[in-house]
């Protein structure tokens, strides 16, 4: 088996197992993250009726300085606000295929930072 057809099994191994455990209380809203090489998103998405409540990333904000980690928790200080404002106090954390640490959970953090409990 080749290394790249590995790797992708695990993404969605590690992606399944995550949401598994997610999907189990349906009464609060996810907080999803994406990062790629360059830029970082997250979104507060309500899964009953399908929609994204709020969301953010580092192609919004231009005043971002230090490096990726720091903009992550910029990024996560952000969304909380934001969701905040919307009125969601409580949210879960789905990770997808990204191992909880570096900018994933600098994220976090900033989430914690900004008023958001995950």
């Amino acid at each position: 088996m080749s290394l790249i057809r590995k790797n992708k099994q695990r993404k969605a191994r590690r992606k399944l197992r995550t949401r598994k455990h997610l999907s189990q209380n349906q009464s609060l809203p996810r907080i999803s993250v994406f990062r790629s090489l360059k830029h970082f998103y997250g979104q507060l998405i309500d899964d009953k009726s399908g929609i994204t409540l709020a969301s953010c990333s580092t192609l919004e904000l231009d005043k971002l300085k230090g490096d990726k980690k720091e903009q992550a928790k910029a990024i996560g200080k952000e969304l909380a606000k934001r969701s905040l404002e919307k009125g969601v106090k409580a949210a879960k954390f789905d990770k997808g295929n990204f191992i909880y640490h570096g900018r994933v959970k600098n994220f976090a953090e900033g989430l914690r930072e900004g008023g958001l409990n995950i």
